[in-house]
């Protein structure tokens, strides 16, 4: 490759770093900045790559502004056993972007043009600063200041990190009075989001089968117990043939972690609504708040182009290791699933994932009793239905031999999986249990 719009080559750590970063702030697209390769394409690798990647984190944090922590990533790739850096930098949200130590003027400002960096002049520095984004949600002043962030203590310490106590100023969870901000609020223990994961029986919203809550709590739990609930009903699917036993899930397991992920981090929060998870028989749909961020097209979207919403949510999923790398979420989605899988509105984002068609395998696990049951469904229904419609009088029978077991295999689900024993639970056949009866 050769140096562009979207790709800069520096032998070292140079002095001229913040000015590549900050025209790429400033772009819509952003870019990718290799250290280790010389102008020509030379690769030459660096010599401490580790001390590089603290070196240059230090100084983008401290001489860039307004601030671009989660807008950059770090990362080390060995190519002819030479290290290269490589600094993904994503398009920001609060543009103009400048180096500090000059201002906002055109010593400091910067716009990529071609292959190179070149002063942004006056008069679209004054343009860009009057369409900055105020009203993000790192501006935004919590409706609430008395926040405990235990939980996110806890992932943190999960994954070998400790918060100190400037964490709050660090993570960028304040706004300029030193209030907290409405990304403190999303982290907070307690909060009033609400994250709804439901099923419908059938293709449509007509029929709800199921619904849970998530939300109320930090949106980092919240996007594990997401994660955590779709995992479980992204079941394995066996199909018999003839010469070989094939094994499918649901949905592939990247694209889906992928798609949560994207979800939580590129919400639009403004209007208090957190991003919501839909499964149907034949798909799982995920919606999220906000189209497409100004000045990103969809081409620029598929190709892995960045504009995060959310940068201070994206440094923190990131440091949770939620987040692999930035900007490359949408491409691994596209190695399974085609473009429209996609759909774009002024308000909305939503993805379909497809649910796989594999017919299940019939085990030797499936009783008498638990064929018996199979039969005895209409619809959805509670216990005492059941046992009426199988003209059962005992109730530690019909759980023994006949519910519990056809539960266990997954061929009957309930309507509340969280209470069990709830009096209002209701039973009804899974796509497994539906087939398995047509068999």
């Amino acid at each position: 490759m050769i140096e562009n719009k979207h790709i800069e080559y520096k032998h070292q750590v140079t002095p001229e770093l913040e000015k590549e970063v900050v025209g790429f702030l400033n772009s819509n697209e952003g870019g990718i900045i290799y250290i280790g390769i010389d102008k020509i394409g030379n690769l030459v690798g660096v010599k401490d790559a580790d001390h590089d990647q603290l070196l240059i984190k230090d100084r983008l944090k401290n001489n860039i502004l307004p601030s671009c922590m989660g807008l950059f990533d770090l990362v080390t790739e060995r190519k002819e056993e030479k290290d290269i850096i490589k600094l993904i930098v994503a398009g920001g949200y609060e543009k103009p972007y400048y180096i500090k130590r000059y201002g906002l003027s055109e010593k400091g400002a910067f716009i990529r043009v071609g292959s190179s960096s070149e002063p942004m002049p006056t008069r679209q520095i004054e343009q860009l600063f009057a369409k900055r984004t105020r009203h993000s949600i790192s501006n935004i002043k919590s409706k609430k200041q008395d926040l405990n962030f235990q939980q996110l203590h806890i992932y943190y310490q999960g994954t070998g990190k400790v918060l100190n106590d400037q964490f709050a100023k660090n993570l960028e969870l304040l706004t300029e009075d030193h209030s907290y901000n409405y990304v403190a609020y999303l982290l907070n223990d307690v909060n009033t989001i609400s994250v709804k994961v439901a099923r419908y029986n059938g293709m449509d919203r007509v029929d709800l089968s199921e619904s849970n809550e998530y939300g109320y709590e930090s949106i980092i739990k919240a996007t594990q117990q997401v994660l955590d609930k779709l995992n479980l009903e992204n079941k394995t699917l066996t199909k018999i043939t003839g010469k070989e036993r094939q094994e499918k899930r649901l949905w592939n397991e990247i694209a889906l972690r992928e798609a949560v992920v994207n979800a939580f981090v590129h919400n639009d929060y403004t209007k208090e609504l957190a991003p919501k998870f839909e499964l149907f028989d034949n798909r799982l749909e995920i919606t999220s708040n906000g189209g497409l961020p100004e000045g990103l097209s969809k081409d620029e979207f598929f190709e892995g182009f960045s504009i995060p919403r959310n940068k201070e949510l994206m440094r923190i999923f990131k440091d949770l290791d939620l987040v692999e790398q930035l900007g490359s979420g949408v491409p691994r989605i596209l190695q399974v699933y085609p473009k429209d899988c996609f759909e774009f509105t002024d308000n909305f984002l939503r993805i379909t994932l497809p649910s796989m068609q594999v017919t299940p395998q019939v085990t030797p696990q499936v009783t008498p009793q638990v064929k018996e049951l199979l039969k005895a469904f209409t619809g959805i229904h509670n216990r005492i239905e059941l046992q009426e419609k199988l003209g059962l009088t005992d109730r530690k029978n019909f759980r023994m031999n006949y519910l519990n077991p056809a539960i266990e295999i997954g061929l009957v689900s309930l309507t509340i999986p969280d209470k069990p024993t709830s009096h209002k639970q209701k039973y009804y056949l899974t796509e497994e249990g539906k087939a398995f009866n047509q068999l």
